[in-house]
């Protein structure tokens, strides 16, 4: 017993993990298919409420479990059955599912029915797979480099002459649309762009390599932008209510995937604004409209919160002063030396803020506005 517990306190805290995922998932194809059904009906409803924040949540516990290394099964208490989660002080304290339901599971973890404590442990596990295998689209098996100085992933490798250039061919490649007009006729199968399709999910692409817009408007990249946050947030969900999943090889795929693509599609729609607020200067520079001050919202995609930011900073003081484009070269030089400093920002967050605040020094650099 003591060389098994020093083996388990010596393994790695990745070991422990596959370890635990590994115990969970054999645990539940233990059980009898009937009872894997009702689980992953529950599991279902569950996860919709963790991830929709609500404040109150009913589900079952299934009437019978079946332990590993067991075929007798064992019978779930009636009166336990029943599960409700969240009470009137919750909802006045505004603590929702999010964190009244592993609550409830580490109660039912620790019951000393043992029925009790592997019924919870299956609907556990039964939600957290719900949460990475069928909340969320599948995407291509893709490969990342970093940009220069960065830590994270972001480039998508391959030749995309490689691919399918319609979506006939490739399912992956293509929303597929039917109109009532068209019903029975199969589905219009429409390509994305070449370079969409170097990424794990193509239909989330707005901005290509060059940051250029390659959709039909900005509002639709920024629900791109959504749609990817909810992708990601719905994983991490999955690995807050039950931290093995993370060595689940699904939830490693579609983590790798779309952190990836949504850090280099979040940074390509804050260079795009980020551009379009230099033309705005230019044109109000040349419509001598900025002589009474200026002041900056910078765009930035921070990596840490996966969020579009703004970063705020004065050019020119409110007054009649007239405008420079010296003033921007400058102000943007000195807000670099200070990010450089600011610990607040991680790495490779702090490494694409300079490069805007670069591009829009250099941009007034020779300008004779």
């Amino acid at each position: 017993m003591a060389e098994n517990s020093q083996l388990k306190s010596g393994a790695s805290a990745a070991d422990q993990l596959r370890e635990e995922y590994q115990r969970q998932s054999s645990l539940f194809d233990a059980q009898p298919a009937i009872v894997q059904r009702f689980l992953e009906a529950q599991a279902s409803q569950v996860a919709n409420s963790f991830f929709e924040r609500t404040y109150n949540l009913h589900f079952s516990l299934p009437d019978r479990v079946t332990l590993a290394d067991s075929s007798e099964p064992l019978p779930v208490p009636a009166s336990i059955r029943e599960q409700r989660v969240g009470k009137i002080s919750d909802v006045v304290s505004r603590r929702n599912v999010h964190e009244t339901l592993r609550e409830r599971f580490a109660e039912l973890n620790k019951s000393s029915n043992k029925a009790v404590a592997v019924s919870a442990e299956l609907l556990r596990f039964a939600t957290s797979n719900t949460m990475v295998r069928n909340m969320l689209p599948s995407g291509r098996r893709v490969s990342y480099l970093p940009a220069q100085d960065d830590d994270i992933p972001s480039l998508p490798t391959g030749d995309v002459s490689t691919d399918p250039e319609s979506a006939i061919t490739a399912s992956t490649d293509a929303i597929a649309e039917e109109g009532r007009a068209d019903e029975g006729r199969g589905t219009l199968q429409v390509p994305y762009v070449p370079e969409a399709r170097r990424f794990f999910l193509p239909q989330w692409i707005g901005f290509d390599s060059h940051d250029a817009l390659i959709v039909n408007s900005m509002g639709e990249a920024q629900a791109h932008i959504a749609s990817m946050q909810r992708f990601l947030t719905i994983l991490f969900d999955a690995r807050s209510l039950a931290p093995y999943i993370v060595a689940d090889e699904e939830f490693e795929k579609k983590r790798y995937g779309m952190l990836g693509q949504l850090v280099n599609q979040g940074r390509a729609l804050a260079r795009h604004q980020t551009r379009d607020i230099i033309k705005t200067i230019q044109d109000r520079a040349r419509a001598q409209s900025l002589n009474r001050g200026l002041s900056l919202s910078l765009p930035y995609f921070d990596d840490q919160d996966l969020k579009i930011r703004n970063h705020n900073f004065v050019i020119i003081p409110a007054g009649r002063i007239m405008f420079v484009p010296a003033f921007v070269v400058r102000a943007a030089l000195e807000e670099q030396a200070k990010i450089a400093q600011d610990t607040r920002f991680g790495h490779s967050t702090r490494t694409h803020l300079m490069a805007e605040l670069q591009m829009l020094g250099e941009a007034f650099e020779s300008s004779g506005e």
